[in-house]
């Protein structure tokens, strides 16, 4: 399986992106979906994630009312619509597919896949 993720760049503050990250090598019905986001110095951060099916979705606390994920099976893609970003936003985020684990235990599972990862700067 591979994850591999799209859209960051460089926005200003009060922006918005919307992140994908398509899957390739087995569909993406199988899996619960993540982000997750890491910047310099920091630990890794619990984003977002998406049930198998999309029925239930779950959100850090910083980013609750500001950053939506979605999942479209058919196209093996999952999105993250971010609104009214803030330099506390800048970060790698990354997705993650995980074959067990959802809600907020998404990647402990030891067959999660992670992409690359995509930077997203927002300059205040």
């Amino acid at each position: 399986v591979q994850l591999v993720e799209s859209g960051g760049g460089l926005v200003q503050a009060g922006g918005s992106l919307r992140l994908s990250c398509v899957v390739s090598g087995r569909s993406l019905r199988n899996y619960g979906m993540g982000w997750f986001r890491q910047a310099p110095g920091k630990e890794r951060e619990f984003v977002a994630a998406s049930s198998r099916g999309g029925r239930s979705t779950s959100y850090g606390d910083s980013v609750k009312g500001r950053f939506t994920i979605s999942r479209d099976d058919a196209k093996n893609t999952v999105y993250l619509q971010m609104n009214s970003l803030t330099p506390e936003d800048t970060a790698v985020y990354y997705c993650a597919a995980d074959p067990v684990y959802m809600g907020y235990d998404i990647g402990r599972d030891r067959d999660a896949c992670w992409g690359q990862g995509t930077q997203v700067t927002v300059s205040s």
